[in-house]
C-alpha cells in the first residue's frame, strides 16, 4: 500500500492511496479528492495526508484490525508509529531495546494523527464508519444544535472539542536571520536572479512557494500602476494563489500586494536584463526560471529555492544553515524593530489573525534595552518637597 499521484483532466493533481495490486482505496481516495478539490488544499498537503493514511491502513492490516473501528486503539497506533520504520518501501517492526531511538518524533506523529482524524471524520460523515468513532478520537461535549453525523450513539447530542491523542512536542523555535548573515549571503550570490530571490525572501518576506509561483505580470514596478489596471500606489508585487506546473503554492488563500523598496526594484531590473540576455523573449510566463542549466526557461521549484539558501549559507561560511523561513522571520522582525505595528506586520506577511505574526518576531537585544530605558523612574512620595 502506498501514496500515488493522480492528475485529473483539468490538470489539477492530488495524491491518493493504492493497494499492493495498484487498486485505489475508495474511501481514502474520496477523502483526498475532496480535500484537494472542495477544500482547496495544496497538492503537497494531499501527499502528506495520503502518506499518513497509508501508515494507518498498514497498521490495521498488519495487526488484523478493521480500519473502520480501529480508532479505539489509537494509543497503540501511536506506539507503532514511534517504532516502525520503512525499509525498501515496506514497513518493518523494530523491537525497542535500551538506547534505541524512535524512528518518528513527536511532531511527525502528531501530523500523522491529524490526517488520520480527518480521514475518520470523513468516513463518519459519509456513514462508512460508525458515529461512535468520534468519541474515540475527540473529547466530546453536549450540544443541541449540531448535525446528526456529529452526534454520538451513547445518549445526548455531541460535538467535537479536542483531539484525545496528541504528543507534547519539544519547542523548536525558528530563529531570525541576522542582517549580517543576509548581507554575507547576498555577497555570495552569483547571479542577479539569485540576488532577487534572496531579497524576495528577506526584504519582502515571501514564502518559497510564493516566490517560485510568481508570474512575470505580478510585479508592478511603476510609481503609478493604473495603466496596468491596478490602483495600488508605488512599486509592489501581487501574491496570488494559483495552480502551478512547478507545484509552487501560496499558503494563503487570499491575494494581496506587497510594497517593494528601491533595493528590490533594482534587483528586478537587473534580473530582467540578465534573463533577456540569456533567453531573449523565450521562457515560460513564470518570473524565476532556469537560466544556467537545462531545461532553460522552465520555472524554478520551491525545493530549488531552499537549496539556494543552503548553498549561500555554506559559501558565506556562516556556520549554520539559513533557511527561507528564517529570512521571513528576519523581515517581520526588522519591520517591528523599525517601529512597525503588529497589524502592519500582519498585513505584510499576509496573515489572517493579528496573533499570527507573533512567532515571527525576534526583537534585537538593543531594542529590549531601549524599551527598559524608556520606562520612567519611580517617584517616591514627598520626593519633590525634599529637594
Amino acid at each position: 500500500m502506498r501514496a500515488f499521484p493522480v492528475q485529473l483532466p483539468s490538470g489539477a493533481r492530488y495524491w491518493t492511496v493504492v493497494d499492493d495490486e495498484l487498486g485505489v482505496v475508495e474511501e481514502a481516495d474520496r477523502f483526498l479528492r475532496e480535500l484537494r478539490l472542495a477544500r482547496g488544499r495544496a497538492e503537497t498537503t494531499t501527499k502528506a495526508y495520503a502518506e499518513a493514511v497509508v501508515l494507518f491502513l498498514a497498521w490495521c492490516a498488519s495487526t488484523g484490525r478493521d480500519w473502520h473501528t480501529a480508532a479505539r486503539d489509537m494509543g497503540l497506533f501511536m506506539l507503532w508509529l514511534k517504532w516502525t520504520p520503512r525499509s525498501g518501501g515496506k514497513l518493518r517492526v523494530v523491537v525497542a531495546g535500551p538506547g534505541a531511538k524512535p524512528v518518528r518524533g513527536e511532531s511527525r506523529i502528531n501530523k500523522v494523527l491529524t490526517a488520520v482524524r480527518m480521514f475518520l471524520v470523513h468516513a463518519v460523515v459519509n456513514k462508512t464508519a460508525p458515529a461512535w468513532v468520534l468519541e474515540q478520537i475527540y473529547e466530546l461535549g453536549d450540544s443541541r444544535d449540531l448535525p446528526e453525523e456529529a452526534r454520538g450513539e451513547s445518549g445526548g447530542m455531541r460535538y467535537r472539542m479536542r483531539a484525545r491523542h496528541r504528543l507534547q512536542e519539544p519547542e523548536t523555535a525558528i530563529d531570525r536571520a541576522s542582517d549580517e548573515e543576509i548581507v554575507a549571503m547576498f555577497l555570495e550570490c552569483r547571479s542577479a536572479r539569485d540576488r532577487l530571490i534572496l531579497l524576495l525572501l528577506a526584504r519582502v518576506g515571501l514564502r518559497p512557494g510564493q516566490v517560485a509561483g510568481l508570474r512575470r505580470s505580478d510585479p508592478h514596478l511603476l510609481m503609478d500602476s493604473r495603466s496596468l489596471g491596478c490602483d495600488m500606489e508605488g512599486a509592489h508585487v501581487h501574491v496570488i494563489r494559483r495552480e502551478n506546473e512547478n507545484r509552487a503554492w501560496s499558503k494563503s488563500k487570499k491575494s494581496w500586494a506587497m510594497p517593494l523598496d528601491f533595493l528590490v526594484v533594482q534587483a528586478f531590473d537587473q534580473y530582467a536584463l540578465e534573463r533577456h540576455e540569456r533567453l531573449g523573449a523565450d521562457g515560460s510566463d513564470f518570473l524565476l526560471v532556469n537560466l544556467f542549466r537545462p531545461p532553460y526557461g522552465t520555472p524554478m521549484t520551491t525545493d530549488a529555492i531552499g537549496e539556494l539558501c543552503e548553498s549561500l549559507s555554506r559559501r558565506a561560511g556562516l556556520g549554520r544553515k539559513i533557511g527561507p523561513r528564517m529570512c521571513r522571520h528576519a523581515m517581520a522582525s526588522n519591520v517591528a524593530d523599525a517601529g512597525g505595528k503588529l497589524d502592519e506586520v500582519q498585513a505584510l506577511l499576509g496573515q489572517k489573525s493579528a496573533e499570527s505574526p507573533r512567532p515571527y518576531l525576534h526583537p534585537k537585544p538593543s531594542r529590549l534595552r531601549e524599551a527598559i530605558e524608556r520606562v520612567p523612574l519611580p517617584r517616591l512620595h514627598g520626593q519633590e518637597n525634599n529637594r
